[in-house]
């Protein structure tokens, strides 16, 4: 088969275990956790690309796939099912006898290089999948052809006192990189890699082939390539991006992202971008009903639900249920959740299918102390009446 080579490919690495979500990843893949009422975590980076014009992605996955695999399906929601390029499932068991798991995130692609030569690519851009933000990678692609780069890095700055928790970018005035540190003690600048990478496809593939060959390499793009590439005497620069960008990998953090959604002045503004659009797949849902007892106060509350108590400052995913009596406030309910009636929900993360009997309580949150999120997991039954403590995790 004949296929139409490519400006740039983009390989989204979604195959990460996800432990620190906890039980949010017992059954899921990171990237398919939901997120912001309707979405999951995989749409921002997916969208990017599609808003970018950027049609031709591969998927790599190991953890957990199949919910991944069954929400991403042809790509259609995402206008990425063209004959042309389109989306790819890329599973790591998809290779030869000679299949194994990734063994890092540099190891993912070399395992996909045939994925790759298919479309001939002048470039590869790399991607996370546990990433919210909204970014045109094409305004990238374009930095990284101007300044004739053979690997370019998308960095934010961050404050001085937190540098030391990413790897950090240390540039001339024209923003080339002549030393990357991963997670300093003592930061040059502000530069943290954002964990998103422009390649000049021939150079990767190179380094990708010799990383392979080394028996003592971590196969991680941070640890190995881009200081291989570094060293060799390469071009490489930093993209500096300015808007939102949220690393959801803990509970704190995908909670906050979720927070920070709210308010007259959101942090993250998921409708507000003229010509940026997050696509979704979601399956036909009727319109939310709102009881005259409810009360909705500085909410999201997506399609789909019937509420009919008090939501406050709190993300309601698609298809929940809110009982009379039940208070919801500073939570994340992730969809089709039943909340019965004189149940509160307060500080907490509930995931998928849960069931909250009446009269439950779960979490708390006390202002004289620092707030612990309470998170349950998919599917679980909370009895009538019973108590979670803050900070549980059930």
């Amino acid at each position: 088969m004949q296929f139409q080579k490519k400006r740039c490919v983009a390989m989204l690495l979604a195959g990460g275990q996800g432990s620190r979500l906890m039980v949010l990843t017992e059954n899921t893949a990171k990237p398919a956790v939901p997120f912001g009422g309707k979405y999951r975590i995989i749409d921002f980076p997916l969208s990017n690309c599609v808003n970018s014009k950027i049609d031709t992605v591969g998927i790599l996955t190991q953890y957990q796939p199949l919910e991944l695999n069954e929400y991403i399906g042809n790509g259609q929601p995402w206008g990425l099912n063209s004959s042309h390029g389109g989306v790819q499932i890329l599973p790591p068991y998809a290779r030869s006898k000679r299949s194994e798991w990734y063994k890092g995130t540099a190891n993912a692609i070399y395992q996909n290089i045939g994925f790759i030569e298919r479309y001939s690519p002048d470039n590869v851009l790399i991607l996370s999948g546990d990433h919210i933000y909204k970014m045109d990678y094409a305004a990238m692609l374009r930095f990284h052809e101007q300044n004739e780069s053979d690997c370019t890095i998308a960095v934010r700055e961050v404050p001085l006192e937190e540098a030391s928790r990413f790897g950090i970018m240390n540039t001339r005035e024209d923003g080339s990189i002549y030393e990357f540190e991963e997670k300093p003690k003592k930061p040059k600048s502000t530069n943290a890699s954002m964990g998103i990478y422009v390649f000049k496809w021939s150079v990767l593939k190179k380094f990708l082939e010799e990383d392979e060959a080394d028996p003592s390499s971590e196969n991680d793009f941070g640890k190995n390539i881009i200081p291989a590439i570094l060293n060799a005497g390469h071009r490489l620069f930093a993209y500096r991006f300015k808007g939102y960008w949220k690393d959801v990998g803990t509970i704190n953090s995908l909670w906050e992202a979720n927070m920070e959604l709210l308010g007259d002045e959101p942090a993250f503004d998921l409708h507000g971008s003229k010509g940026h659009k997050i696509y979704a797949r979601n399956t036909a849902v009727p319109s939310s009903f709102i009881a005259a007892s409810a009360e909705i106060h500085d909410s999201l509350v997506a399609e789909g639900c019937n509420v009919e108590g008090t939501i406050t400052h709190s993300v309601v995913s698609t298809g929940c249920t809110v009982g009379r009596g039940a208070e919801i406030t500073d939570s994340v309910i992730m969809p089709d959740v039943v909340i019965e009636n004189g149940a509160i929900v307060r500080s907490a993360i509930i995931a998928e299918g849960c069931h909250i009997k009446a009269g439950a309580r779960v979490g708390d949150y006390d202002p004289e102390q620092e707030r612990r999120i309470t998170v349950v997991g998919k599917d679980k039954l909370i009895a009538e009446g019973s108590v979670i403590a803050a900070g549980a995790i059930v």
